[in-house]
């Protein structure tokens, strides 16, 4: 048997899905069960992903003197550009609204959630959770995240005998979380066939969906163009006074691999090379700043999951309230930071913004057909950030770059 890459298996599924849908309306309900279960798995491992990659996260990026006033830099640096990129995702898709007139249904079989209606107040009250386990139990998404970032915080804060015993344990978790990740995204074929065709046979319109994705996939590719052609230059001429088309050429190869591997974990190697050969910036700004940067700052994914949740609410008729949206804002930039180093990491961490403000998880399955593409548009704005900062980084840190 040939062995085909995951992506050209989606792709596959896809291209079948869509004419199964159509032609056999009625006994697409035998199928159906692929894609429940599918999402279960999905929905099974939300929690614990959260827990082990946050968790992680803050203990890797520690409170000790390997930090100091380069971590603290680093760190405000990725912050600011990831907010920046939300809000700028949220600006696009409210002003073009590529999901509207849709009229998208998911297949009755699965059970949709009530989109929540609190207020600020109470929705800030309630990310406190009264018993941990109970916030486990019931899948309270801002609670579970508010928990793993007191974990992760005053774990850093134990002693060096307690903390190598929770470093040694939330690294182990995380690595056996991502091998489940992985296995999951294997079944991704046979759960996108069956949701997509589901989606499809509910579908009045193929003519609607097929307009709905081409906005969607440009509403994406704008907003993400706006970040990587404006933000990000306009930050490293005005703060880091660096020209920035000089370090755009810099990085060009490093750019040109992120878009085409779609993986900027994979990537790191040549960033780092480019960084320093090209650009001039010391192994000692780029050592640090850029796998950093290659685990929790992550723009371009941020930026995508919170389009791709607003357009799913959109197509799926859902209102969603300027509370529901600072929601998923702020889970968007956590959201981010964990996905790093998943594969298809912004489909999987996408689950978790839908469930915060109350998304049926079967919306992913419309989005699924034009993922690839994006995917790779937003590992290169990801990798643009990374490269951004440290040339930043590196210039207030007194170095004189060659761009």
């Amino acid at each position: 048997m040939f062995k085909i890459k995951l992506h050209w298996q989606i792709l596959i599924s896809l291209i079948l899905a869509i004419p199964a849908g159509y032609f056999f309306k009625e006994d697409i309900k035998y199928i159906t069960w692929v894609g429940t279960i599918f999402l279960k798995l999905l929905k099974l491992i939300i929690v614990p992903l959260i827990l082990s990659s946050i968790i992680h996260g803050i203990i890797s990026i520690g409170t000790n003197d390997n930090l100091g006033r380069l971590g603290v830099k680093t760190i405000s640096y990725y912050l600011t550009t990831s907010i920046l990129a939300i809000f700028t995702g949220l600006f696009f898709v409210n002003m073009i609204a590529p999901g509207e007139g849709m009229n998208m249904t998911v297949p009755q079989s699965y059970t949709q959630t009530d989109v929540t209606d609190a207020s600020i107040t109470d929705t800030l009250m309630n990310i406190v959770p009264s018993n941990i386990f109970s916030a486990i139990a019931e899948n309270k998404m801002l609670s579970v995240i508010f928990i793993s970032i007191l974990f992760g915080i005053f774990i850093n804060k134990t002693n060096r005998k307690t903390k190598k015993v929770f470093t040694t344990f939330f690294e182990a978790f995380n690595e056996l979380m991502m091998k489940i990740t992985m296995f999951i995204m294997k079944l991704t074929p046979y759960g996108v066939f069956s949701i997509v065709a589901g989606v499809v046979a509910e579908t009045s319109s193929i003519s609607a969906m097929a307009e709905g994705l081409l906005w969607y996939s440009g509403t994406v590719i704008a907003a993400l163009a706006f970040h990587f052609c404006l933000t990000l230059p306009a930050m490293v001429w005005i703060i880091g006074k660096v020209n920035p088309i000089k370090h755009l050429k810099a990085m060009s190869t490093p750019l040109i691999t992120a878009f085409s591997t779609s993986s900027s974990s994979a990537t790191l190697p040549i960033t780092i090379n480019s960084a320093e050969n090209k650009a001039g910036i010391s192994n000692k700004i780029s050592g640090f700043t850029l796998p950093l940067g290659a685990t929790v700052n992550m723009d371009g994914t941020a930026l995508y999951e919170l389009v791709a949740a607003m357009f799913i609410a959109q197509a799926l008729g859902y209102d969603i309230s300027f509370t529901d949206q600072l929601i998923a804002v702020g889970t968007a930039l956590l959201a981010s930071i964990g996905a790093a180093g998943i594969p298809m990491a912004g489909i999987v961490m996408l689950t978790i913004i839908l469930s915060s403000i109350g998304l049926p998880l079967e919306g992913i399955g419309i989005i699924f057909i034009v993922d690839r593409i994006l995917d790779m548009f937003r590992t290169a704005t990801n990798v643009w950030s990374d490269s951004c900062g440290a040339a930043i980084i590196a210039k207030s840190e007194g170095e004189k770059l060659k761009v």
